[in-house]
């Protein structure tokens, strides 16, 4: 990887993490409203995946997302269901970090016109995403909106549950020495796509061009879709030894700070980073640390589990569909996140 820090920011490209975490922090100063208990009861959860409310003796979880300005490439190349298949795993992904299995979700398609032929490809993809997470398509909002949409905005929210008794899993349970299991991605999935973009754009590249792993177009592999982690979340949920999972999607790496804010992340080894993402950091001439910070670098989905059952938590995962997860990492006494090799640290989410 390139160690340069100067070079291309997701900031620089128009979305200021800093500035957004102010805005959301005005937004929820804002909302002090709080139901009576006869309406359920918000589990405390603060910076997690997903929302939780207690409703009698259930709990249920929450969690809404769109696809972002991958749309945009997608309508540049006229290919839909890799980003009707994001509506899904962007939203489950998240349901799957606290540990609940997804039941349903609604989608929400804002458009400037609608267009039945792209409207079905969508639907193709979100059925592709249904299928492998096993969630119900509950119903949703398709809106007609020329003045506010130029093309297509595209997005959802899901909703969980715990069967048969399940807690959630928070990360409460995390201690030194547990050991951080990392499940690939299948590239990009949905995150950093105005930086990506910007690239592209910038360096007036032709996506139709072969990728870097040369499996198919470059436009093709920046479109692959969000990998679902359901399956394997579901798997693990219900053991003691697992005491983790995190979404490494928006922030990266940083995300692992959701999980326990004090203890320390050490992501050692991590893996052979993926073809598309050392492509996108020479394009942009963009620093290891910004890379570890926007993308997911390979790895999408994180499992902390007891050193001591982590034979046995292989095995699980792979009979879930994930028999290439590996250890990427360990925790250890301190706080925040560090990658050793490149000589990365990071404090908190944000």
């Amino acid at each position: 990887m390139d160690e340069r820090s100067s070079g291309a920011t997701y900031a620089a490209s128009g979305v200021d993490q800093s500035a957004i975490g102010e805005a959301l922090a005005a937004l929820l100063s804002s909302v002090r409203y709080r139901p009576p208990p006869s309406h359920g009861r918000p589990v405390a959860a603060a910076g997690h995946f997903a929302g939780l409310v207690r409703i009698g003796r259930e709990t249920i979880a929450l969690t809404t997302d769109t696809v972002g300005t991958k749309v945009q490439l997608a309508a540049e190349v006229a290919r839909w269901e890799e980003v009707g298949e994001d509506v899904v795993g962007v939203n489950v992904n998240d349901l799957a970090a606290v540990g609940a299995r997804p039941s349903g979700l609604v989608d929400t398609i804002l458009l400037e016109r609608p267009d039945p032929s792209v409207l079905r490809a969508v639907g193709r993809g979100i059925d592709r995403g249904l299928r492998a997470a096993e969630c119900a398509l509950l119903g949703g909002e398709t809106a007609v909106v020329p003045s506010i949409v130029r093309g297509m905005d595209l997005g959802g929210t899901a909703v969980g549950f715990f069967p048969r008794g399940r807690r959630p899993v928070t990360g409460a349970a995390i201690r030194p020495g547990d050991v951080i299991l990392g499940i690939p991605s299948n590239g990009v999935h949905a995150n950093g796509f105005t930086l990506v973009r910007k690239l592209l754009a910038d360096s007036r590249v032709d996506v139709a061009q072969p990728g870097p792993s040369r499996r198919g177009s470059l436009a093709e592999e920046l479109l692959r879709p969000t990998r679902i982690y359901s399956r394997a979340a579901d798997a693990l949920a219900d053991r003691p030894e697992t005491h983790g999972f995190a979404h490494l999607t928006g922030g990266g790496v940083r995300n692992l700070v959701r999980l326990h804010p004090k203890v320390a992340f050490v992501l050692d080894p991590w893996p052979t980073v993926p073809p598309i993402f050392s492509y996108l950091q020479r394009l942009g001439n963009i620093s290891d640390e910004e890379m570890f910070q926007t993308f997911n670098m390979g790895i999408g989905f994180a499992v902390v589990v007891s050193p001591h059952r982590l034979a046995e938590t292989r095995r699980r995962l792979g009979r879930a569909g994930a028999p290439d997860a590996r250890p990427i990492g360990r925790v250890a006494r301190g706080q925040g996140v560090s990658v050793p090799a490149l000589g990365l640290e990071y404090s908190a989410y944000r």
